[in-house]
């Protein structure tokens, strides 16, 4: 990400080296000018667009997992304990609270918060470095042929980095949610864990996140940018052309349908990964071995569909908010986000 200065005045001028070429001009009186400057003429995309957008990843996946905790309590309960929760979601609410108070909708919030900012941080982050590289390789005519595949790409190898990270949290987590007596706090969880399982506990996991989390993202990602990219064809406009409340519109809007997408696609992964992180599930034996009890145990259908009601409302919610939120985030910091262009538009 070198960078060399052509002339030296009030103002710095900097010329990447990339085959998507800019010329930014910053104040350099101006205190933060860097971080928070405002997004050129032509886009611009270096370590600090990367770094902008990884933040914005965070700051959206932080906020929005943490507003649908409560929706995430219950569905964790519905597929921990079906017998039990069996009236629906908003049945689930009323046994949850009534047996343990309302506050316990808040059950690892702490976790959850922080847990999918980190996640944020490197799924965004990578998805936007991945997919950018892919095009400055390829080109643009030949990336917008291939745009979706470089989205899955992108989307795969981010979110299994960024799962290395979470997958602690998430543990934690579960563990709290499937039995609120076990930890104060995110800091007690990790060391009740920590003292009772080893290291190894927090990945006990890591294989059914992998499977939940990987074809979600994959599907999340390429939905959401085909969605957009068909509603912005029928608008006959381009992201440039519109508003930025026009773009986060749209990126709302494509959101939801991402998010259903995604829901489906992963929900048995899900079922999983709750019921392998509740003490004692799946007996002895290697990870795999339990996850296969679990999985013979409960039954395909069951897996595929009990709590996926709640998990629809929950994801499509949120995949609409994190997009929305991260294009605000974004054009707060002065980033113009980046889109697939098709070459061959401009000839007509």
């Amino acid at each position: 990400f070198s960078s060399h200065t052509l002339e030296k005045s009030s103002c710095s001028t900097f010329l990447l080296p990339s085959p998507i070429n800019y010329i930014m001009t910053i104040p350099s009186n101006v205190p933060g000018a860097v971080l928070l400057a405002t997004a050129p003429e032509k886009k611009t995309y270096d370590f600090m667009y990367y770094l902008k957008g990884a933040a914005a990843g965070g700051i959206c996946c932080s906020i929005t997992h943490g507003a649908v905790c409560p929706v995430d309590v219950v569905k964790t309960r519905v597929q921990l304990d079906p017998v039990k929760y069996n009236s629906g979601l908003i049945g689930g609410f009323r046994t949850v609270i009534a047996e343990e108070g309302v506050m316990a909708l808040s059950t690892g919030l702490g976790a959850t918060a922080f847990g999918y900012f980190v996640q944020g941080w490197f799924k965004f982050g990578g998805v936007e470095l991945f997919k950018i590289k892919a095009v400055e390789t390829l080109g643009d005519e030949r990336a917008w042929d291939l745009k979706t595949p470089i989205y899955l790409g992108a989307a795969a190898m981010a979110e299994f980095i960024a799962d290395i990270f979470l997958c602690p949290l998430e543990a934690v987590r579960i563990r709290s949610v499937s039995d609120p007596e076990f930890c104060d706090g995110l800091a007690d969880g990790f060391m009740k864990m920590l003292k009772a399982e080893g290291v190894g506990g927090f990945y006990a996991g890591f294989v059914p996140i992998l499977f939940k989390q990987i074809p979600y993202t994959m599907a999340k990602f390429a939905v959401q940018g085909n969605a957009a990219d068909a509603i912005y064809n029928s608008m006959g406009k381009r992201p440039d052309e519109l508003s930025a409340a026009s773009n986060v519109g749209v990126s709302l809007t494509s959101g939801v349908i991402a998010g259903v997408a995604a829901a489906i696609i992963s929900h048995p992964a899900d079922t999983l990964l709750s019921k392998i992180n509740k003490a004692g599930a799946g007996g002895e034996g290697t990870m795999l071995v339990r996850l296969g009890r679990i999985a013979a145990e409960t039954g395909v259908v069951n897996l595929c569909t009990v709590g996926l009601l709640p998990r629809c409302v929950m994801i499509g919610t949120l995949t609409a908010g994190q997009f929305g939120i991260f294009d605000s985030v974004m054009n707060a910091l002065g980033a113009s986000k980046f889109h697939f262009h098709n070459p061959n538009a401009d000839a007509h």
